[in-house]
């Protein structure tokens, strides 16, 4: 693995995430650059990658624990008067870097679903945050936490999916698995390929956060010039 390349995808990242540099494990998950591929080979600890970048180390996102995800949960939510999706997640980071990036609660909880849960458990253990278990009630999820059948129903509310035809790929959403590859492919002069999904209960901020993450190999609307390893940390996501 080129240094160079490293070094690239650390700004990369962190520029994504608010100007703070991601922790191993999250900066393996966002790129599929693993620890082999630089430790012992180009620097001994992490950190040296880091500041060799130009940061300053910060607190790795995988360090917090589960109840300080879940107050800074019960904290965002408080602030905005509705339980936060995806995007509310990359604003709060981008102008305070102390909030713990968004993957660090979807690798701890999964979905969206289970934070809530998360969230209702944690209000009813706590006097006085009965405000925060009204606004999960308004968000109409249910407050026992869900059963797999729960969970399947919910993942397949949309879909982010990517596209190849011809040299480009195509970031785009539906609201149903495979309708809208076919939609496309009859209007495409060159044979048009699903390459991957991406389950979501937020269709609209997930395209969003992958159109903002490829901007700078961005062709035309929504085509992408895109190489193996944006194709590889696209295809690592199953649901968001």
């Amino acid at each position: 693995m080129n240094k160079a390349h490293i070094l690239q995808e650390i700004r990369r990242t962190a520029k994504e995430n608010g100007g703070a540099p991601l922790g191993s494990k999250t900066f393996f998950k966002e790129t599929g650059i693993k620890k082999g591929d630089w430790h012992g080979k180009h620097w001994v600890r992490w950190n040296d990658a880091v500041r060799e970048a130009g940061f300053t180390p910060n607190q790795k996102d995988e360090a917090y624990d589960d109840e300080l995800l879940v107050t800074k949960l019960v904290a965002l939510t408080k602030e905005l008067g509705q339980f936060p999706v995806h995007g509310d997640f990359l604003m709060k980071r981008s102008g305070d870097t102390s909030f713990p990036h968004y993957t660090s609660f979807l690798t701890r909880f999964r979905s969206k679903n289970k934070m809530i849960h998360e969230v209702v458990e944690y209000c009813r253990a706590h006097p006085g945050l009965e405000d925060i278990l009204r606004l999960c009630e308004k968000a109409a999820i249910p407050e026992k936490l869900p059963s797999d059948k729960d969970e399947k129903d919910a993942e397949e509310i949309g879909f982010v999916y990517l596209l190849k035809s011809g040299r480009n790929y195509k970031i785009g959403r539906s609201n149903a698995a495979g309708r809208r590859g076919y939609e496309l492919a009859i209007q495409l002069p060159d044979e048009a390929n699903i390459v991957h999904q991406i389950s979501t209960d937020d269709a609209v901020g997930i395209e969003a956060y992958w159109h903002s993450r490829f901007a700078l190999k961005r062709k035309n609307g929504e085509w992408f010039d895109l190489n193996a390893a944006d194709i590889a940390a696209f295809k690592r996501r199953k649901f968001m």
